[in-house]
């Protein structure tokens, strides 16, 4: 038998320098990891408000929840279980996490903008989520632009 031919050189370990400063390579991917951490506690809090009114320690619409409108009720059990499920794939920077948040702030825009009968249409809950969905394109950006290719 013969040997294989190898073309490609041995990688080698390079030795540790103690007296050198640590190089931070991953600055923005470290950033990016702490805004969605950030948004995992927004998410969680928003999921637990929700549920708070569904339990009723919370009126959001001045009376109990199995008075409300059917629609008010199934946006408000919609955005308690979204947002919570949310929150753990954040935690966790999972790319599930990412697409679970964005549906989940994508919805809130929508029913906000199309549907102001539910939540009262309010433009800075819009206006908001829109700056955290370019926040969140802008790291994820520039955290693709350090990674080695």
């Amino acid at each position: 038998m013969t040997d294989p031919i190898i073309t490609e050189q041995r990688r080698t370990l390079e030795p540790v320098h103690v007296d050198e400063p640590e190089q931070r390579t991953n600055l923005w991917s470290s950033r990016l990891v702490l805004f969605l951490r950030f948004m995992a506690g927004l998410a969680l809090l928003k999921g637990l408000f929700h549920w708070a009114v569904v339990c009723g320690f919370v009126s959001a619409s001045g009376g109990k929840f199995e008075d409300t409108a059917t629609s008010f009720q199934a946006a408000t059990v919609f955005f308690g279980v979204i947002d919570l499920v949310a929150a753990v794939g954040l935690w966790l920077a999972a790319p599930w996490g990412v697409v679970v948040w964005l549906t989940s702030v994508i919805s809130m825009v929508a029913v906000e903008m199309l549907f102001p009968q539910i939540y009262g249409g309010y433009v800075w809950i819009v206006g908001f989520d829109l700056i955290l969905i370019v926040s969140y394109l802008w790291l994820a950006l520039m955290s693709s632009r350090e990674q080695p290719q």
